[in-house]
This record gives C-alpha cells, structure tokens and sequence, in this order.
C-alpha cells in the first residue's frame, strides 16, 4: 500500500525514522507542501535557503529513483489531495511541537478521515514534553533540564534505508520556486543534506576541541555554524550528539539549550508571543517606529560592536550568539524598545530563524523569559567588545569606516577626538545613563 512522506522540518533521507515508518507500508510519496502560512512572514534568506534545501533534497531522492513533490497551499487540502490521488493508506510525520505545527497537523489528521496521521520522530533528540521535573511538571530553569535531558537521553541515529525505498513518482507537482531577491552581496551556506554531512564533519574534526575556549569570540568565528541545517532538519541532532565525547560538554550543552527552549514552547505555547514572566509586560517602552530603532536596525548607533552585529545580520543572515545577546540587550536597555520588535526584526533576516530559540534567546537577554536573574544583566557594549574582541578584528570586518582605527581602540571611537570618522555616527545614547533609566523602568514594573 502507497504511503505520503509528508516533510516540514525533516529535509533529508539518513537518520530519518518517519521515512522508515512509511517505507514498511509500500511506495512512498515524499511531499512537501508550501504553506503560505509559514511562507509570509519569513523573509528572503530564510526562504531561499529553504527552497535549496528542498532543490537538493529532489536531486538526493532522483538519485534513489524518487522524486520530491511539491504542492503549493492550505496543507489541510493539499495533504488530503495527494492521498486521494496516490490512494494512499497512511500519512507519516516527523511530529511538529511549535504552536502553528501542532495545530496545523491536528487539523491536517481530521482533514484525513479514516487515513492515519503517524508521528515519528522530531526535529529534537528528545521531544518536546517528555524530560519533566520529578513530579511531571515543566523546567523553568534550564541547568537541571540539562542535567535531567542527559539522564533521560536519547536513541542512536535511525539506519539509512534509501536505497531500499521504492518511491512513488506518477504525481503532478509545481515547480520549487525562483529564489527571492537576497541582498547584495549575500551569501548562503551551501544548501542540503551532504552539505549539513560535509560541514559537521569539517568541524568536528578542526574546530569542535577549541569550540569551549573560543565560542563567544566573535572575531575568530569559530562556531559550528549548523543552525541553518538543523532549522530544516538537513541534519539531525542526534547524528551530531553521536559523534560527541565526553570532553565535548560545552558542545552539548548548547544542543541542549536549542532543545530546553523548545520545550519551554511547548509548555507555554503563548510565549512566542507574550511575555513568559507577564509581570514584565508592564514595563515602560520606547516607541518602535523611533530613529533609534531604525539606527539598531542598520547598524549605526554608535556603538562598534552592536553596529557589526546588525551588519553582519543584514550582510550574513547571520549572527554569532554572544553578539546576539550584545545587540538584544542594546535594544532593550539601552532603547528601551519592546523585545518583540527586536526578535520579529531577527525572524525577518536570520536564515537560522528557529521560532523557539529566536524568541526565548530574546526573552532570556530581555530579562522576561526563563532566566533566574533575569533583568538585572545588562550588557556593556563596550566591555563586551573588548573582553569577546579584544583586538577589533570582529568590529573591522563589519565596520569600514573604522578600519585604519588598531587595535582594541575601535571599540570606543568617540575617544578618537578630531580622528572620529565623519562617516561614522556618534553614540546614540549614554549606555551609563541609559542603564540606571532601564534599572528604574524595572522598579516601577515591579511596583
């Protein structure tokens, strides 16, 4: 009996248990469905490399004797369609924990009728909902969810049955589209499957020993930079967790916090949205139609090591984590502008844009998420610049206008008096200043 494949964030064909689950029934059709939904509020680096995933996976599946088919609209029409056509006796999924997965798959299974929906797997090494506290209740606080994710663990990677698969091809689709307009210059990681392989394991073998003393150095780029292809599932974490020793912990670890905030998701499906702690709502906010926001936006407060961070993101599509963290708390802190609008702007740009992550990474920075010391952080942008760039190098590649400027200098060009670029703007605001207001701000939310 012919089966429907039906992938979202599953876009490979090795360690793939929703493809063993449908392979034991008979053909597979391997469908993808472009949901407009999704497709709209993404933007253009995060759709082009989703559209070349999706263009390597077809050549992966022709190689195998299949092909991917692509259906253009509301999944709760198209998938039923496809199983009407095919005549196909079952539906199989990697299950999907974020809230518009979750409710579109349970729309999409009473769509089907009397044809099975079946979930296997998910994009997590463990699924979300299933390492709680002793008393069944959710983790808040992410260290003893690591230390109870590593205790529960998690399975090996599936077996690779490609080339066992007999695919079902004789359906009609619409083409994958023309990528959108990137901005100039802008390069994405290669896309797909191999390319996911090729990169984890260039790193492991060179970069992961050093990735414990290098991560939060920006300047040297030496993280794995596999967000992309665990986003779409290129990848699975698990097949990156079997290759880990024991003394790669802070590797691990950092999976882990991908996986802890996906199920803070899961728990408090409302906080993609609102606000985990709601007390915090009641915060004082700038407005974010201001100039300020508009200088975060393009990189130009003044402030070196914020400017290359927003630089990078329009330049890359991309940014390293320890200056997400600098930039997030510039907005909030120091502009005194609502998270939300800082974590829509990265959603709009990130070619990694994960919802999970992105919104309690802002949360957490913010001070309204999960952190146990929540707002009293602020970050200094200029400290942080010289402890995590010590040199400037990081500020340099991104900042033009302070290239002639040596050294750790460049992260505070304002002391260069007559030297100050005239290109360059000057501070925004007093991060001094701005720090007490946003400390005071929190007071009075709190009264």
């Amino acid at each position: 009996m012919t089966s429907v494949l039906w992938l979202r964030r599953d876009l490979r064909l090795r360690d793939h248990p929703a493809l063993h689950e449908a392979a034991e029934d008979g053909p597979v059709v391997a469908l993808f469905v472009l949901d407009p939904a999704l497709l709209k509020p993404a933007g253009a680096p995060r759709v082009a490399f989703m559209y070349r995933t999706l263009r390597a996976l077809d050549a992966d599946l022709r190689e195998h004797g299949g092909r991917l088919l692509i259906r253009r609209g509301d999944p709760t029409k198209a998938v039923p369609k496809v199983v009407k056509e095919a005549d196909a006796s079952s539906v199989h999924i990697s299950a999907d924990f974020n809230p518009y997965g979750r409710a579109r798959d349970e729309a999409v299974e009473e769509a089907l009728g009397d044809v099975p929906l079946v979930r296997t797997g998910s994009p997590y090494a463990i699924a979300p909902g299933r390492v709680t506290k002793g008393d069944g209740d959710p983790f808040k606080v992410y260290t003893p969810f690591f230390l109870a994710w590593v205790s529960h663990g998690w399975r090996q990677p599936a077996t690779t049955i490609t080339g066992r698969v007999e695919w079902h091809t004789g359906l009609d689709g619409v083409d994958i589209p023309h990528d959108p307009d990137l901005p100039r210059g802008m390069e994405l990681p290669e896309a797909g499957e191999d390319a996911a392989i090729e990169a984890w394991r260039a790193y492991r073998n060179k970069g992961l020993a050093g990735y414990a003393d290098n991560r939060d150095r920006p300047d040297l780029d030496r993280t794995s930079r596999m967000s992309p292809y665990l986003k779409w599932g290129s990848i699975h974490p698990r097949t990156m967790l079997a290759d880990l020793s024991p003394s790669d912990e802070t590797f691990r670890k950092e999976i882990a916090w991908r996986e802890f905030y996906a199920n803070v998701l899961f728990q408090w499906p409302d906080s993609a949205r609102e606000y985990f702690l709601p007390q915090m709502a009641k915060m004082d906010y700038a407005r974010p139609d201001s100039a300020a926001f508009t200088a975060w936006c393009e990189g130009r407060t003044g402030y070196p090591i914020v400017d290359a961070g927003m630089r990078q993101l329009l330049g890359e599509g991309w940014m390293h984590n320890r200056v997400r963290m600098i930039v997030a708390s510039f907005l909030v802190k120091d502009l005194h502008i609502e998270w939300t609008h800082g974590a829509r702007h990265f959603m709009r740009h990130l070619v990694d844009g994960d919802l999970a992550s992105n919104q309690h990474g802002w949360q957490w920075t913010a001070g309204t998420g999960t952190d146990a010391a929540p707002y009293y952080r602020v970050f200094n942008p200029i400290t942080q610049g010289q402890k995590f760039d010590p040199d400037g190098d990081y500020v340099r590649r991104w900042i033009p206008e302070l290239r002639h400027v040596a050294g750790k200098a460049v992260h505070e060009p304002w002391e260069l008096g007559d030297d100050l670029p005239s290109d360059y703007p000057e501070r925004i605001v007093d991060h001094a200043e701005e720090r007490k207001e946003a400390l005071a701000r929190y007071q009075a939310a709190r009264s």
